[in-house]
């Protein structure tokens, strides 16, 4: 699976994954930005982008435009991978061996034409666009509370980052929201293309100096003084837990668990937590799901996530409010069996499994593809996925056992209800 990287400016970087498996061809544009800089504004801009452009100003023309390319689509998204905050813009189109024409080259001026050639009205954005985008925005950020199982997650976040970029919320806040006009948005979005890191991935059935001709062809910006977005920081001491409690509206509560794992995203020991983490609460197989969940049914629901970039574990659970630190008490007690090596064979043997099967899935989808190969690039590493899982494959009980004491909790948050 190799893959082909061209400088197409300073940085610009695309690459190309040349596939036959595919019928459908994705391209993918990732544009990166330092989590505290301008967030709203940044989180903003796709969503004005995508309203329309020079050449197809509005919704209308680009939907119109995307059915001429039998149904291509094109989407946009905004998140964070530690504390760089990424818009990604992605288009999938038919891969044109299965058509009578080529429609390649059209797809990429279509891309390089919603990002680089924005419809601009009396030296700023179209007003009306900005304000609608504002709203939706606007309207997102005051319905997090809406997801509580996400919400949960999120506050445990904020709380345990509290003095740390990873805490903002990638949409920004309301409050800079309403500070954005389609003047200022403008202009920075003016400073942004020209300074943002941009990575662009093309995987699929393609002609690799075909791609790399049309993205210099029409992928052309003015570049200075390129941001570079330094790594996140991840290893944390920590001398004290924090315990915090929010009361809501809700029946059910929701517990997570907040642990620093002081792994960083290129270390070896990745690999090891990768499988810690599957053990811990990757599925019907790991401790959380067998004890608190079966045997004790204390919880509606037990797992883990790993956030990467930032060296963070979150243990999230549903729970009676009643059991609060019943549940509490039992989870812990999954970590620290981890931590005593009272791992059997056949829970390693599971989570490697499980892990194996998400890998493997990854290879059935562009995207993901590409989101794969842009985390080995901000990782600093070169794995591909049969790496990922040669290495899980070789994780052994005592590499579990070494990475575990590398765990500490940070934070207890408790979602619970409103006794008024």
């Amino acid at each position: 699976m190799s893959i082909i990287k061209e400088n197409i400016a300073s940085g610009i970087e695309l690459y190309v994954n040349k596939l036959n498996k595919f019928k459908t061809v994705t391209i993918n544009v990732y544009i990166s930005n330092k989590l505290s800089d301008e967030t709203a504004k940044f989180a903003l801009l796709p969503s004005v982008l995508r309203r329309g452009s020079f050449s197809f100003k509005t919704y209308k023309d680009i939907t119109k435009h995307l059915e001429d390319l039998y149904g291509a689509t094109f989407a946009y998204s905004v998140y964070k991978k530690g504390e760089r905050q990424i818009a990604q813009f992605k288009m999938e189109i038919v891969d044109s061996t299965y058509l009578k024409e080529d429609i390649l080259e059209e797809s990429v001026k279509f891309i390089s034409d919603i990002l680089l050639n924005p419809l601009i009205s009396n030296d700023g954005f179209e007003q009306t666009y900005v304000q609608q985008e504002k709203e939706k925005q606007k309207n997102i950020i005051n319905s997090r509370v809406n997801e509580k199982t996400k919400y949960a997650v999120e506050r445990c976040i904020e709380e345990m980052c509290k003095d740390e970029d990873y805490s903002i919320y990638e949409l920004g806040n309301v409050d800079d929201v309403d500070k954005i006009d389609e003047k200022n948005l403008y202009e920075y979005y003016k400073k942004a293309i020209k300074r943002l890191p941009i990575d662009i991935f093309v995987v699929g059935n393609v002609d690799v100096d075909n791609v790399k001709e049309l993205f210099n062809n029409y992928f052309k910006v003015e570049r200075t003084n390129v941001d570079v977005i330094p790594d996140t920081p991840i290893l944390r001491k920590i001398n004290k837990v924090k315990y915090v409690e929010d009361k809501l509206d809700v029946t059910q509560g929701k517990l997570t668990l907040g642990y620093r794992t002081n792994v960083n995203p290129w270390d070896e020991e990745y690999f090891s937590l990768l499988v810690l983490s599957s053990v811990l609460g990757g599925g019907p197989f790991s401790k959380l799901f067998m004890n608190v969940r079966e045997r004790e049914s204390l919880a509606y629901y037990a797992q883990t996530r790993l956030e990467r970039f930032k060296g963070l574990m979150l243990i999230m659970s549903g729970i009676e409010i009643e059991n609060y630190e019943k549940a509490l008490e039992i989870i812990q007690k999954q970590v620290e069996e981890i931590k005593s090596g009272n791992i059997s064979d056949y829970e390693i043997d599971s989570a490697v499994k499980a892990l194996i099967t998400s890998f493997n899935s990854i290879k059935d989808s562009g995207t993901q593809l590409a989101d794969f190969y842009l985390s080995q690039k901000l990782s600093h590493t070169n794995y591909s996925i049969d790496d990922f899982i040669n290495k899980v494959k070789k994780v052994t009980i005592n590499d579990i056992v070494d990475v575990s004491k590398k765990l500490q909790l940070d934070t207890v948050y408790f979602m619970t209800k409103n006794e008024e």
